[in-house]
């Protein structure tokens, strides 16, 4: 779970709250409407810039004729993702109407077609590759919205290990979304791919199981819902 906007000092929620009700703000209209000094606001300002938070642009006022344009401090999109939302709420209202409207094969048809487009963006970039080298290229794939992805290939048999699933509050409410990775993976690493252990049991983690006495054909292999 992201950082939220209450997690961070009073002063600071206040000047986000203010940029995001009310637009872009110079240093001094910031001080007004917050009967703060400015040099008190440019102190947070630089902070939450330096966090990401926010953004800085040079804007020009028409009335002010050829004189300085003003420094105004806006939300960036990191910014503006402290504030609540409900992305996950409308994925699986999405999901659900798919289901109830067009029938259950309308979204095995839809997670279908999603795990193919994965499969066709990946595969490129792991072709001619041993399994052990796609499962690493994997990995760095992943790394991109999971940095506690590793590949454990002690005990028993070869595995990808997700710590951070970043669709888990999806996926714990809909599990057949996770059937997607499975049958990606599967696709991908040319060995049948199962969920050994699953953050919806409990577990704390997606272990993913390759099993290398189940090669499968290249294109053999379609979408199939977890059991």
């Amino acid at each position: 779970m992201g950082l939220s906007i209450e997690q961070l000092p009073e002063t600071r929620q206040t000047i986000l709250r203010t940029l995001k009700c009310d637009g872009p703000a110079t240093i001094a209209e910031l001080a007004s409407r917050l009967e703060m000094t400015r040099e008190a606001i440019r102190q947070h300002l630089l902070q939450l810039e330096y966090e990401g938070w926010i953004g800085r642009n040079l804007k020009r006022d028409p009335g002010n004729g050829g004189g300085r344009p003003s420094t105004c401090y806006s939300l960036t999109s990191e910014g503006d993702h402290l504030f609540p939302k409900h992305y996950d709420s409308l994925t699986v209202e999405v999901l659900d109407t798919v289901a109830d409207q067009l029938g259950p094969e309308a979204l095995i048809q839809v997670l279908s077609m999603m795990t193919e487009a994965r499969v066709r963006e990946w595969e490129t970039r792991l072709k001619g590759l041993s399994l052990t080298e796609r499962i690493e290229a994997l990995k760095e794939i992943y790394l991109e919205d999971d940095s506690f992805m590793e590949v454990d290939h002690s005990g028993d048999g070869l595995y990808l290990i997700e710590r951070n699933c970043p669709f888990l509050n999806v996926a714990k409410r809909r599990p057949i979304l996770c059937s997607v990775t499975v049958t990606a993976l599967t696709r991908l690493l040319g060995y049948r791919v199962i969920r050994q252990e699953r953050f919806q049991n409990g577990d704390g983690r997606c272990a993913f199981r390759v099993l290398l006495n189940e090669p499968i054909q290249k294109g053999s292999y379609d979408f199939i819902p977890e059991t």
